[in-house]
């Protein structure tokens, strides 16, 4: 999914050493120690590209001990290399003795090993022992993980809804003597002001028009304005279609072409990633893009403190010609937690997560009360150092991660005002839901066109390598490739919601 990429892009390398004992194949065997008493849980985990302090590792820190403390659980905890963590898994699904629990991310591998037989039902031990998770998980994501009626995964919740919102520097509007855009001719005045008039009043045409990043990143505004959204599917006409290829989108790229063309969109997109993008954010030549929620704490922020003039708002979104406007809704879950067939230990994996779920919730998403955090005249006041030190937390935090709207609040409005609960907030209310919510499907891990392809072909439009018309010719290849298997499959999902869902 477009909206995806935020829990899959910001990985980065994490300490060698710590990793050379947890990811050999070996690490899975317990000790003789262990192996007699028979206890010890072995939980295959992912880093989230998150370091631990000097001294500290997966296995010996605070919060495990805190874990070990309150579950009396002997818990081994297992961190693959990043950067083959899905391959890793496959490993361990391939030997005599595998872990207790593996945590992954990709539903099309989920499906496979659970229609495969290989993981354990879940529903019996949830009775008994995941109360919590039962009572904190919404309805909708335990249906996602079921399969001919048993359900075969604990799931992970994103916490947020959705990511981009539109900001603009306020400073370059008045300047120019321009209001806040909402339409969308009104952003593409203010994108062709931002790059032609000389917004910073530094005499140089330096400034950027709208930018954007690789693979169409930060467009989805732009793309909502026309009613769709990329690698989603929407309804039309009583049945799904998929939003990348629908005639709404090839109107976006349109879009896109005539500012390409004018010279008003930035010539380096196709090349930006992140840090250009922040570069360009914070070293003044950026006056209106699409943010992420948390924006304002990072590149926003450096923005200002280096050029103390810089006043950035939030604005509407573009509002396209029909009336349509927002952007793609993250999806609800984004993490798996599997018992593999064969393990002895099912009963203590599930109080394990409904720990992490209930009674260890509030210091695993938080840090340690009067440490990381303390209530100061009812309002949490976090202690900033300490909560740097202690972000490693949330990796086992992430195992089950909730939707709790009170205590997010008070998390977020304590990182300072940079209105982080707000924007979450906005964005909820322009949302463009993605309406396919089951497993992949069959026809799906074969198609032979992925999203990148497509992205890469749409670009080659925007860019005049190839006609607007050629969208047409993209739409049957990917048809022809696998698509309509894929659209059969998903309305056949359609339906069958539509029946055992009536509204």
């Amino acid at each position: 999914m477009n909206g995806s990429f935020l829990s899959k892009a910001v990985m980065v390398a994490i300490m060698c050493m710590l990793l050379m004992s947890c990811d050999s194949l070996s690490s899975i065997v317990p000790s003789q120690d262990a192996e007699q008493s028979g206890q010890v849980l072995q939980l295959v985990i992912n880093d989230l590209g998150l370091e631990f302090p000097e001294g500290l590792n997966e296995n010996r820190n605070p919060y495990v001990e805190e874990i070990k403390s309150r579950t009396k659980l002997d818990l081994q905890f297992i961190l693959p290399l990043a950067s083959v963590y899905e391959e890793k898994l496959n490993v361990y699904m391939s030997q005599v003795k595998r872990p207790d629990m593996l945590h992954v991310y990709n539903p099309v591998w989920l499906d496979r090993y659970m229609k495969a037989g290989e993981l354990i039902a879940l529903d019996d031990l949830l009775q008994e022992h995941g109360q919590a998770l039962l009572s904190k998980i919404p309805k909708e994501a335990w249906q996602q993980v079921t399969y001919e009626g048993h359900i075969y995964a604990v799931p992970s919740l994103h916490e947020i809804k959705g990511v981009e919102l539109m900001y603009a520097r306020k400073d370059w509007l008045d300047r120019l003597g321009l209001d806040p855009p909402r339409t969308l001719d009104e952003y593409e005045e203010v994108i062709r002001a931002f790059k032609e008039d000389d917004p910073d009043g530094n005499g140089l045409q330096d400034t950027t028009g709208l930018i954007l990043t690789e693979n169409l990143g930060r467009s989805a505004p732009f793309f909502g304005a026309f009613g769709t959204q990329l690698d989603s599917w929407m309804v039309r006409d009583g049945r799904l279609e998929y939003g990348s290829l629908l005639p709404e989108a090839k109107e976006a790229l349109a879009f896109f072409r005539r500012l390409y063309q004018k010279g008003l969109l930035d010539p380096e997109f196709p090349l930006n990633r992140h840090r250009n993008l922040e570069s360009k954010v914070v070293n003044g030549y950026v006056g209106l893009f699409s943010a992420a929620w948390y924006d304002t704490r990072g590149m926003i922020a450096e923005s200002k403190r280096r050029n103390p003039q810089a006043e950035w708002i939030v604005l509407d979104y573009p509002t396209g010609p029909n009336g349509a406007n927002g952007v793609y809704s993250e999806e609800l879950i984004r993490g798996y937690n599997v018992i593999p067939t064969g393990s002895k230990h099912a009963v203590e994996v599930i109080q394990l997560l409904n720990y992490i779920a209930g009674d260890g919730a509030e210091t695993l998403k938080l840090g340690f009360k009067d440490q990381v955090w303390q209530m100061i005249d009812g309002k949490m006041v976090t202690n900033f150092e300490e909560h740097d030190k202690h972000l490693y937390r949330g990796i086992y935090q992430s195992l089950v991660n909730l939707q709790d709207a009170v205590l997010d609040k008070q998390r977020l409005d304590s990182l300072g005002d940079y209105h982080l609960y707000d924007n979450l907030k906005y964005i909820e209310g322009h949302l463009i839901p993605n309406a396919f919510k089951g497993m992949p499907t069959p026809s799906m891990g074969k198609l032979a066109m992925k999203p990148t392809e497509l992205y890469e072909r749409f670009v080659r439009i925007i860019v005049g390598v190839d006609s607007l018309d050629a969208f047409d010719q993209i739409v049957k290849e990917w048809m022809d490739s696998g698509g309509s298997e894929v659209t059969r499959e998903v309305n056949a999902w359609y339906r069958q919601q539509q029946w055992t869902n009536p509204k």
